[in-house]
């Protein structure tokens, strides 16, 4: 049988990153591109900081998408143990496997292990994109175990040894910024800040992610997504609302309707935008006219 070859990222061009990243919609400016290509390239783990929906969690899923690797993920939550992150053993298997009478040492092999992420992410002979989703919501214990398995990218199953990555897969590390992460996890990563998109990097996500919707209403719905961010809002809308915001807004159009943004159309699709009762109460009339002249403002800029 003929060998596959293993897949490995290490040899990616920053002009082949480009490319997938145009590829897949994602709009990459240079600071991404380059600290992307670094990780690649020096094999360390990429921690990726933000607001939520600035785009952290799809940089990973674009990059499993464009290079057609495997897309691992664990969510991180309060209270995540070793056996959620790596393996556990089916102890109800094992248990039947004992009561029929087989050999207790049996019951400690592939047959009744169960894989969770971090294993997963270790075996194959291919590359992967290992996604640790929102690190900070885990707790100080399940940094220590990420932190081992980076070191060396292995781990040790005591009934069957030490498993090691043939291929390390690529780690992407999201933090919201809801605690510190230790230093030594820092130390072991590139870091990537994610910003708020400025004006006309959101426009050029909503064209590319929005195709259907008209330049000038994509060019409103930003400015409106802008001046909503200077307000002392409890959650601040992010690209990932905005752009669910402009596909509402263009599911609800008609064939050929490019007029402006109404009020009515503002008001009655602010859920997409924003998620919380008290900042959508926080849209009065004044505001709500505000919100209607920046739009009107950003279209203008973008017909000049």
């Amino acid at each position: 049988m003929t060998e596959r070859p293993t897949t490995t990222l290490a040899d990616v061009s920053a002009e082949r990153l480009r490319e997938v990243f145009d590829e897949q919609s994602y709009v990459a400016d240079d600071d991404i591109v380059t600290t992307v290509l670094l990780a690649f390239r020096l094999g360390k783990p990429l921690l990726v900081e933000g607001e939520p929906g600035a785009g952290k969690t799809e940089l990973a899923k674009v990059l499993a998408a464009g290079f057609d690797t495997e897309l691992v993920r664990l969510q991180c939550y309060e209270g995540l143990t070793a056996e959620n992150a790596l393996y556990e053993w089916n102890y109800t298997k094992q248990l039947l496997a004992v009561q029929s009478g087989e050999d207790d040492a049996s019951v400690f092999s592939e047959e009744y292990l169960l894989e969770r992420p971090l294993l997963t992410a270790l075996r194959g002979d291919d590359s992967k994109v290992l996604l640790v989703d929102e690190v900070d919501r885990a707790d100080e214990e399940f940094e220590a175990l990420l932190l081992e398995l980076l070191s060396e990218f292995q781990v040790t199953v005591p009934e069957l040894g030490t498993v090691g990555a043939a291929t390390p897969p690529v780690v992407v590390i999201t933090s919201n910024r809801t605690r510190a992460l230790s230093d030594a996890l820092k130390r072991r990563c590139l870091y990537l800040h994610v910003s708020p998109p400025s004006f006309e990097k959101e426009r050029a996500i909503i064209e590319r992610r929005v195709p259907e919707l008209d330049g000038a209403v994509a060019a409103q719905l930003c400015g409106v997504a802008e001046r909503l961010r200077e307000e002392p809002l409890r959650k601040p809308p992010g690209a990932a609302e905005t752009i669910d915001w402009a596909r509402a807004v263009a599911s609800l159009r008609t064939d050929g309707d490019n007029g402006s943004l109404s009020a009515t159309e503002l008001r009655t699709t602010l859920g997409c935008l924003l998620k919380e009762v008290e900042d959508i109460e926080r849209v009065d009339d004044d505001l709500l006219r505000t919100l209607l002249d920046a739009a009107r403002e950003a279209s203008e800029g973008v017909d000049a």
